[in-house]
Parts: C-alpha cells; structure tokens; sequence
C-alpha cells in the first residue's frame, strides 16, 4: 500500500501517451521550456533596468502618494504657504 512499484508507473505513462498522444507532449513541453526562458529575460531586464537608476542617483527622491491615497490635503501639504 506504500509506494508504487516500476509497473503502476509504466501502466500511467501507457495512459498518457494514449490520451495525448507523443504530439501533443511535445509541443507542450516546448510551451513550457518557452515561458522558462521568458521568465529567466523577464528577471534579468527587471535586473539592467535597476541596476542604472540606482548607481546613477545619488539622491533620494520623495515618496510619491499612489493616485487613490492623493487627496486634496495632500496636495495643499507640499505647497509652500
């Protein structure tokens, strides 16, 4: 009742090879290795375009407020009387 065995395994595999057929496994798993490399460039542009900003101010920029917390108050706060 434990683990299963080589042949619980291989009965599976015969399954879905028959269901979704060599094709379909394929390209699926093309889509995946497709949406890793993506994710992998998506982190290493968020990564270049950090980089810039940081090293290139050295000052420290004032918190803006979200455009739903912005209020009318807010606003007459940071003019000058």
């Amino acid at each position: 009742m434990g683990s299963l065995s080589i042949w619980h395994w291989v009965i599976v595999l015969v399954v879905v090879l028959l269901l979704f057929g060599r094709g379909k496994i394929s390209d699926l798993m093309g889509d995946v290795a497709k949406g890793i490399k993506s994710f992998k460039k998506g982190l290493a542009d968020d990564e270049d375009q950090d980089k810039p900003a940081a090293s290139g101010s050295t000052e420290t920029a004032e918190p803006r407020p979200l455009p739903h917390q912005a209020t009318k108050s807010a606003e007459a706060e940071k003019k000058p009387v």
